[in-house]
């Protein structure tokens, strides 16, 4: 399989429910159209934003679905579907849905009730789910603050090579620069490393990213578009001031309760995709009144995506 390296900024799409807290997939093709207005490259679905560990496999497959309908395999879109990790039997089946519905790409992280012990096991985990749909690029999902779980993935990379043909890379959401450095530099740089801390994305950029996965890249694509152009046009100063506005922006996620934070930015944008479920905090909406006037103070509406 001759491996893409994936540019741009692939968003990683809240979940939506209803006000009842139940699935509803009907705002799905809006929030595709959306995405590909602001010029988003892909989604990757039911990963931490998409509140994949909270959702049932059924209603994975729903929302897999329902991305796959509305994209109609858009090549200029490419969607990524996580499958899990504590289950394998139930990633495979995920896994395998994804590639008959025509999805672009499958992810995998560390087990994280039963930790792999090594990086021998966790590559055998990866290998016994990525060979399940040898026609489709596997990545793994590196995000060791929510799994526990921090091996070296540049020992990873040399473990599935060769023995995982369709091991295509990295989604990497960590701060581990020497080891992205070293994944990046890996074979000439032969394996996609799709960058995961959006707060760091300039740092990122240094070391030769050049496509990234982030949650506030559903609202705030233009800020990340802008940082990217100054970057690549040497203009330092202007990347640094636009790496400080998303970092500020960032921070009203830790004030107002967390990773729920990023459906009130949504709603900011106009488009309602519910609440978190249980056991995320979501803001009461006295809260929202004050969130709103915070971001107001950063002038969201001159980067906010539209």
């Amino acid at each position: 399989m001759k491996i893409e390296h994936l540019q741009g900024l692939i968003s990683a799409p809240f979940t939506p429910f209803n006000s009842n807290g139940k699935l509803d997939v009907s705002l799905i093709p809006a929030y595709y159209t959306f995405l590909k207005r602001n010029g988003i490259t892909g989604a990757f679905i039911n990963g931490s934003t998409g509140e994949g560990v909270s959702i049932t496999l059924q209603e994975k497959k729903t929302v897999a679905q329902a991305w796959a309908d509305c994209s109609n395999h858009d090549a200029d879109f490419k969607v990524m579907v996580f499958l899990g990790g504590t289950c394998l039997t139930d990633c495979i089946d995920l896994a395998k849905h994804a590639y008959e519905i025509g999805l672009y790409a499958v992810s995998l992280t560390a087990p994280f009730y039963f930790k792999p012990a090594n990086v021998d096991m966790l590559a055998q985990a990866c290998i016994e789910v990525g060979k399940s749909v040898p026609n489709m690029p596997f990545y793994y999902y590196h995000i060791p603050v929510l799994t526990g779980v921090n091996l070296p993935m540049f020992d990873l990379v040399q473990a599935l090579d060769g023995k995982l043909p369709n091991f295509a890379g990295i989604k990497y959401t960590h701060e581990d620069f020497m080891d992205f450095q070293s994944c990046m530099s890996y074979e000439n740089g032969k394996f996609d490393m799709l960058w995961g801390r959006d707060e760091n994305m300039l740092s990122a950029l240094v070391l030769g990213a050049k496509g990234a996965v982030g949650s506030t890249f559903n609202y705030a694509a233009p800020l990340y578009y802008d940082l990217i152009a100054a970057f690549n046009a040497n203009d330092l100063v202007t990347a640094r001031a636009l790496q400080q506005k998303s970092i500020n922006m960032i921070r009203l996620l830790g004030k107002y309760g967390g990773i729920s934070v990023g459906k009130a930015y949504m709603k900011v944008v106009g488009l309602n995709l519910g609440e978190f479920r249980l056991p995320v905090k979501n803001m009461s909406p006295d809260q929202f009144e004050l969130f709103k006037k915070d971001v107001e103070s950063l002038n969201f509406e001159d980067f906010k995506s539209k």
